[in-house]
């Protein structure tokens, strides 16, 4: 099966424009996450998706792979759609540009249960970190049964708690690793529109509910952090200098 790794990298974000060409130590962020997509999965099966010829002049003169997509895509994963129509696969991974701290072994995890679970969508999740709060609305918290399918995601904590409890639940936030199927792609960028809670939530994946397409969890190693606004970047910066110690 050929397993391609898909970034969709849009310029114009509403809460921080430009976010993918942000220097983290110096480098655009979209170049560090496409290095780790081209570790997992080799330079010939990384694509950059993107509607920006900024993005592009940088990721193409890096040597990466780029996708023109339209500039009114609803989600990463409708530029995602746009671009799978022009790149042949059996299995398509879709890698958040925003996350610059991902294992390239939770990207060949996540592709590989999807060969296993084939008619599922697969999604990561972890643990929540130790300086990570459940009522962070940038963090979506997952909810799932003893199988690991998927049963909802919010950004609001949940499971909720009612009256007091011996213990407070284990916290698990998704990583924003998916896998997908040809087919999975279309039904999802063909709906055109946004389902109700995917709308409300701001969580693309829950569109799947309204497709009835099943969506499997799995548990990777943890080592996630999103630039979701300007002030994270540094956050990065010293995960990384740490690391690099």
């Amino acid at each position: 099966m050929r397993k391609v790794g898909i970034i969709p990298a849009r310029y114009k974000s509403t809460r921080f424009p430009g976010k993918p060409l942000v220097l983290i130590n110096g480098t655009p962020m979209i170049l560090l996450v496409a290095k780790i997509v081209e570790e997992a999965l080799g330079h010939e099966n990384t694509y950059i998706a993107t509607e920006n010829d900024r993005i592009k002049d940088v990721v193409t003169s890096a040597g990466y792979r780029v996708i023109m997509t339209s500039e009114n895509c609803l989600t990463g994963t409708d530029r995602v759609w746009e671009a799978a129509q022009q790149i042949e696969a059996d299995i398509y991974i879709n890698i958040q540009g925003d996350e610059p701290l991902l294992n390239p072994k939770d990207i060949n995890l996540i592709a590989s249960k999807k060969e296993e679970f084939y008619n599922y969508v697969i999604n990561g999740m972890c643990s929540l970190g130790n300086n990570e709060l459940p009522s962070n609305p940038n963090i979506p918290k997952v909810l799932v049964n003893k199988y690991n399918d998927l049963l909802y995601m919010s950004r609001l904590p949940i499971p909720g708690i009612k009256g007091q409890k011996s213990k407070m639940p284990i916290y698990k936030k998704q990583v924003c690793i998916y896998a997908f199927n040809y087919n999975d792609l279309k039904l999802f960028g063909e709906s055109k529109k946004k389902a109700e809670f995917e709308y409300y939530e701001d969580i693309e994946i829950l569109r799947f509910f309204d497709l009835n397409v099943p969506i499997k969890m799995i548990e990777t190693s943890g080592s996630s952090a999103a630039v979701d606004e300007p002030s994270d970047v540094l956050k990065v910066e010293q995960v990384i200098n740490n690391m690099a110690q």
